[in-house]
């Protein structure tokens, strides 16, 4: 059911900016902007009631959004431990990895992809990322397999995605890496779909020597579970959309759905599509509250979340 328009509506309002205006207070401004600066400081003020709230806050994000200069933003916010558990794809992973190996560079939407082909260059939108970013990913995880299959023969069982991507943020160095932090403050990062990727080749490689060794994907359940569970009220950061933002949603149903969710996507509802679905779907599902405190924001979260996270930071 639509919303009633109340009788009486705030104006909308311009913005008064100054050289040295902060952060805060230019998305706090947003609010009366309209258009999507308004569904911009509405997402601010619930993660700040989150937050005041002592919320548990899921952050989910697809892969892109690590190829690009958002993965330093995310270990920010892991490093301060304004998020407590964090659910994404495997490549979000690798990646996060393969920064801490190479860099990626700035590249164009336009770009000749069969030149790009030829010269050992991958694109994704306007990034590209080396081959040898890949070559040097498979130096890093075929002994890190190892390592992981020692600990699996020695406890007995095989190790959930959680507990592997821990193992590997704690074998890291890098300060900018979201892995990194993640493992050193203990906030699990899920990951429902860990066979993905270069990750999951890499996986399939190790495996033609050493078939016994796996990964308990339905590990990560009982955790998550029981974060959603124990937690006296719950927050979803969502970006973009995928398995992550399904695994956070769908494991909100065993509380009724969260208390708080912000969906930051550039999506369409109209295909049916899960990516695309709006907040308020998930509402009909039982994965939000029907009592919920929600936003969603129709922009690309690579312009809009450094924003919330500087929000968060304050």
């Amino acid at each position: 059911m639509a919303k009633k328009t109340p009788a009486s509506l705030p104006p909308v309002k311009g913005f008064s900016l100054t050289p040295t205006i902060s952060v805060r207070s230019l998305v706090g401004q947003m609010r009366g902007a309209g258009l999507q600066a308004t569904q911009v400081g509405q997402a601010a003020e619930v993660i700040g009631e989150m937050q005041k709230e002592k919320a548990v806050i899921f952050l989910t994000f697809t892969t892109n959004l690590i190829t690009s200069g958002l993965r330093e933003t995310i270990a920010e916010l892991v490093r301060r431990k304004k998020i407590h558990c964090i659910i994404t794809a495997i490549g979000s992973i690798e990646e996060d990895v393969m920064k801490t190996l190479t860099r990626f560079e700035q590249g164009s939407f336009d770009a000749d992809d069969w030149q790009l082909h030829a010269e050992g260059r991958n694109r994704v939108g306007n990034i590209i990322i080396p081959n040898e970013a890949y070559v040097k990913l498979e130096k890093v995880l075929q002994p890190f397999f190892a390592k992981e299959y020692d600990k699996q023969k020695k406890i007995g069982r095989l190790l959930a995605p959680h507990e592997i991507i821990r193992d590997l943020g704690l074998s890291l160095s890098d300060e900018h890496s979201f892995v990194y932090w993640a493992a050193k403050n203990n906030i699990p990062i899920f990951c429902p779909a860990p066979t993905d990727g270069a990750f999951g080749l890499q996986l399939y490689f190790f495996k033609q020597k050493h078939p016994q060794f796996g990964i308990d994907s339905a590990g990560d359940l009982k955790p998550l579970g029981q974060m959603v569970l124990d937690a006296d009220k719950t927050g979803g950061i969502i970006l973009g959309g995928g398995v992550a933002k399904h695994h956070a949603i769908g494991a909100n149903i065993l509380r009724e759905g969260f208390d708080y969710a912000v969906y930051v996507s550039t999506g369409t509802p109209y295909d049916g599509s899960l990516s695309g679905a709006r907040v308020n779907e998930a509402v009909s599902w039982g994965k939000v509250s029907p009592k919920a405190k929600i936003v969603h924001v129709e922009a690309d979260a690579s312009i809009v979340f450094p924003l919330l996270a500087c929000g968060m930071l304050e």
